[in-house]
């Protein structure tokens, strides 16, 4: 039960960095959500967006920031 717990403390701390990550980006002008590539059609009855640049940016963010984190807990 108690890795358990530190999982989701960890989890927590993450999305929290995360979520300021993201907040500051916006208060900086970073145009996540907006970067070329990323696919937007409108028509007369509806929309669709697809984020696909700023999605892949994400992952790789995500995946180095993951990986630094378990080369620290894997000491």
């Amino acid at each position: 039960m108690e890795t358990l717990s530190r999982y989701l403390m960890l989890g927590g701390i993450f999305l929290f960095i995360v979520g300021g990550g993201v907040y500051l980006a916006s208060k900086f002008g970073f145009p996540l959500g907006r970067l070329p590539g990323d696919i937007r059609i409108e028509g007369q009855n509806g929309s669709f967006y697809f984020p696909v640049t700023s999605s892949i940016l994400l992952s790789v963010l995500l995946s180095i920031f993951v990986n630094i984190i378990s080369k620290f807990l894997n000491k």
